[in-house]
This record gives structure tokens, C-alpha cells and sequence, in this order.
């Protein structure tokens, strides 16, 4: 299967946009569907599209799409990373990479990485973090192939998995 196009969104967003991630997320998270904080999912995705600088790229086979990425901009003094890193890293600003997602049917053709890259292409933060779940190691040993460093545990809201916070840089420091 070959994915012919990946569409960028941002705060514009089309009737029903929820609807469509939602159902991607069904079916790439199906054997989850029944854990509380899966079901969950929807308060997430109205979180995220409300958020100044919200941006998402979604794949297409055709009209069927196959997987989604998205974030915005973290705000100064709540990025992932804070507290876990001494000093701060300099620069700061960070995009947070909140969700990735690729239906079963289309895994392992690299469309996570084309994703990943496509949201990233021309942000102008320096910096992106993303948590990983800790009980996933092959998705954490793919975003360190994507560049990011783990750099601490977190449990961000009441009833999440544990996650490491990954960081990586989006463009080298001017010093």
C-alpha cells in the first residue's frame, strides 16, 4: 500500500476534522478501546485543536486516511521537559508533539516517520519533546532514531500510563 498524499491542517479546520482522528484512533488503538484513559481519547483531541498554534498532518491512501500527527506550541514554564532538566536547555521555546498515529494496515512502511517529519517541516521552535509510553521500547527506540533523547519519567494526568519525555532539537543553537 503506498500512501498518495499527506494533508496540513491548522486551526481552519474542517467539519467533523474530530471525527476523523477519532476514527483513526479506534482502529490503531483497538486492542486498548476498553482502557479508560483510550476512551478518553475525544477530550484530548478537543484539547489540542483548540490550542494557539495547533497544527496536524494527516495521511491519505486515496480517501481513506491511514494516520495523523499533531501538537502546538507548549507554553513557557509548562514544557514536558521542565524539571527534568538542569539547567534548561537554551533556547526553549517547544512544540509538543502530542499524538502519532498509523492504522495497522499501513504500519511498517515508514508513513510514522514521513508523519513525524511532515508536522515538523519549517516549525519555528527550537526544540520538540514528546512522551513515549515507558512500557513501549520499540516506540521509544524509533523516536530516538528520530533524534530525541529521553530525559525523565512522567505521569501527566490522573489515570495515564507512565511516559518517558523525549527532546530533541529542531535546528542546531546559535552559539
Amino acid at each position: 500500500m503506498t500512501v498518495a498524499r499527506i494533508v496540513r491542517y491548522h486551526h481552519e479546520l474542517p467539519l467533523d476534522f474530530d471525527q476523523l482522528l477519532l476514527g483513526i484512533h479506534v482502529d490503531a488503538r483497538a486492542d486498548r478501546m476498553l482502557d479508560p484513559f483510550t476512551q478518553r481519547f475525544h477530550q484530548v483531541v478537543d484539547h489540542w485543536t483548540t490550542r494557539p498554534g495547533f497544527s496536524c498532518v494527516v495521511s491519505y491512501d486515496g480517501r481513506e486516511p491511514t494516520g495523523f500527527a499533531y501538537g502546538a506550541p507548549l507554553a513557557a514554564g509548562r514544557e514536558w521537559w521542565r524539571g527534568l532538566l538542569d539547567p534548561a536547555p537554551d533556547p526553549a521555546v517547544t512544540f509538543g508533539l502530542s499524538e502519532l498515529m498509523v492504522r495497522p494496515a499501513w504500519r511498517g512502511q515508514g508513513l510514522a516517520g514521513r508523519l513525524h517529519d511532515a508536522l515538523l517541516e519549517d516549525r519555528p521552535e527550537d526544540l520538540v519533546c514528546l512522551l513515549a509510553e515507558a512500557d513501549q521500547p520499540r516506540v521509544r527506540a524509533r523516536c530516538e532514531s528520530w533524534g530525541y533523547r529521553p530525559v525523565g519519567p512522567t505521569r501527566p494526568v490522573a489515570g495515564s500510563p507512565a511516559y518517558t519525555v523525549m527532546l530533541r532539537r529542531l535546528r542546531p543553537t546559535s552559539s
